[in-house]
Formats: C-alpha cells, structure tokens, sequence
C-alpha cells in the first residue's frame, strides 16, 4: 500500500513537472517568438544570410547542406528540371529531428527556397502553388523586369486575405487546400494559413519573395519595381545582366558593376535585402557596400572548398 501511494506521489510530481515546463516552455515562446523562417529573421535583426544555389536534388545533397553553416539554399529549377517529386523528397531529407529537438522548435538551420523556372514575363502560378504546397520557405523568381511581374509573383504567392485587412493589395491569387507543408512546417493547417504570407507586407508571414534583377531593363525600373508591396529580398543576376547590357560574360565590366550598384543603392534607400553571388576574395567587399543575401560561388554536392572558405571570411569579417 505504502508502495503504491509512493508510486502514485511520484507520478503527480512528474506530472506537476511537465506541466510547469510546458507551461514555461509556452510563455517564454509567447514572449519570444521564434520566426520559422531563419532568413527573415536574420533580416529582422539587421544581419546578413549566407547560402548557395543547388541543382542536385539528391537526398545525399539535401542532407550535407542541411547540416551545413549556410543560412538557407535556393533549390535551383531555373536550370535544372521542373520536378516537384525529387523537390519533395529534397525537401523531407533536410529533416534533421535531433536538430528539432535540440532547438526546442521546427526552424530549420538551413531554409530550403526554391528558385522556379518561369521568367517574370511567363505564367508561374501553379509552379508557385506547388512549391510552397510542399513545405518551401520562399520563392526566387528570375527575371522580373516590371513593377507589374513583381505586383503578379506577389499576388501568386499569396492566399486571398480577409476583407478589408490592411495588407490586402496586392490581392491574394494562391488556391488553397489540404497540403504537406503544415506537416513540413511543424504546425498546423489554421497556423500555417496564417503564417503562410509574403513578409514583410504581412510583418508575421514565414514566405520570402524574392526577384532577380537580370537585365537593363530591369534595372530602369528598379525604384517602381521594389516599390510593389510583399517583395522581401532583391537577388541580382550578374551572368544575365551582363548579357543583357552587352558584356557577355563579363560581370566585372565597370557597366555592369554600375548597373548592379544602382540596384543596390535604390534597395539600401527603402531597406529591402539585396542579394548577389560571392566568393572568398570579394565578399568582405559586398558586405561591407551592404548586400545582404549572399549566394556563394559554387554548386552541387553540398557546400565546395570555396563555398566553406567563404562562409570563414564572411563570419570572421562579422564576428559572429
């Protein structure tokens, strides 16, 4: 009997112990809130973010750079196959559960963006409802070259908002259902409604919305492009935009360079991450002109020895 009653006592006690963790655990995460999306975050607090463009959808690759340093990795079909399976199975591979447990919330280390193959001037609705259908933190749209194609990926990106919400321009075009992403995110359906929008129009949404600025023309129209509400980061192309101006290959030609620092001029004027490609000997350069998404020179098969050398300099310039 004493037995039982001792068992009993212990059992109340570990009870009253979760609870009050629980109950801890949920009040330091009301007061706290953590951002799911680490990118944004970063960008909240003023800090750059660090990642690289991936062609290789294998599962190998999804797991070497999900343990990675890097902030994020823009999951490239642009040029690689339009395919939302091996999308998919990248995507669930980057699961790291003892990084979950460790972190006490489902943010990933590394935010899986994937870049689709629509150029601004195309139909990109559906690519975009199937991405972000499957659990992507984001969009890099390529060549947006009017303030009318970055008004349309926004609208793409969004799910029709409430009336008379504040934020409802650009209107939300992103049909809605049941989908895997909840699962992925680590919360469910209401919650990921709800956090499922183009930040920092909505300043609570977890979906980053990107565009390259590839061409001339793009470029002319920066200021009236970057003006369309729900655009989170710029990301320029200097391999196209040298192209486009008449430099084939050639992104270190002063017109070049030129163009891309009146991107980055009109981006700093309106606080709105700027992003290029980077590698050790000129990244402590882009830093300090003020980018702040860095896409670091290299590839497939997780992070090279010029992707880590360059995440060393970048850190070591920052101190952090």
């Amino acid at each position: 009997m004493k037995t039982l009653k001792r068992y009993n006592t212990i059992l109340l006690l570990i009870f009253f112990s979760v609870n009050l963790l629980f109950n801890f655990t949920v009040s330091a995460q009301q007061k706290n809130p953590f951002r799911l999306n680490k990118v944004i975050q970063l960008f909240e607090e003023g800090k750059p973010a660090f990642g690289l463009f991936s062609l290789d959808r294998s599962p190998r690759n999804a797991i070497v750079i999900s343990e990675s340093d890097l902030d994020y990795v823009f999951i490239d079909m642009e040029h690689a196959p339009w395919d939302i399976n091996s999308f998919q199975l990248f995507l669930y591979s980057m699961i790291n559960k003892q990084e979950i447990l460790a972190k006490g919330n489902p943010q990933p280390n590394v935010v899986p963006i994937v870049r689709i193959p629509a150029n601004g001037a195309e139909k990109k609705e559906y690519m975009i409802k199937q991405v972000f259908d499957r659990g992507a933190y984001g969009v890099i749209s390529p060549h947006i070259d009017t303030p009318e194609q970055a008004r349309e990926l926004v609208q793409a990106c969004r799910y029709p908002q409430e009336i008379n919400a504040q934020d409802y321009y650009p209107e939300g075009l992103r049909g809605a259902a049941g989908t895997p992403a909840p699962r992925y995110w680590g919360i469910t359906l209401p919650e990921y409604i709800n956090k499922a929008d183009a930040w920092p129009l909505d300043p609570s949404g977890e979906l980053l919305v990107i565009i390259q600025i590839e061409s001339k023309q793009a470029v002319e129209n920066i200021n009236e492009i970057i003006d369309v509400p729900g655009i989170g980061a710029v990301f320029i192309g200097p391999f196209d935009l040298s192209f486009s101006l008449g430099y084939p290959a050639n992104t270190s030609a002063p017109p070049v360079e030129n163009a891309m620092q009146k991107v980055l001029k009109a981006c700093l004027a309106k606080n709105i991450p700027c992003g290029i490609t980077a590698g050790p000997d000129d990244i402590e350069k882009r830093l300090k002109e003020g980018f702040k998404l860095i896409a670091f020179n290299g590839l497939d098969g997780g992070p090279s020895t010029l992707v880590v050398e360059g995440l060393r300099v970048a850190r070591e310039f920052l101190k952090y």
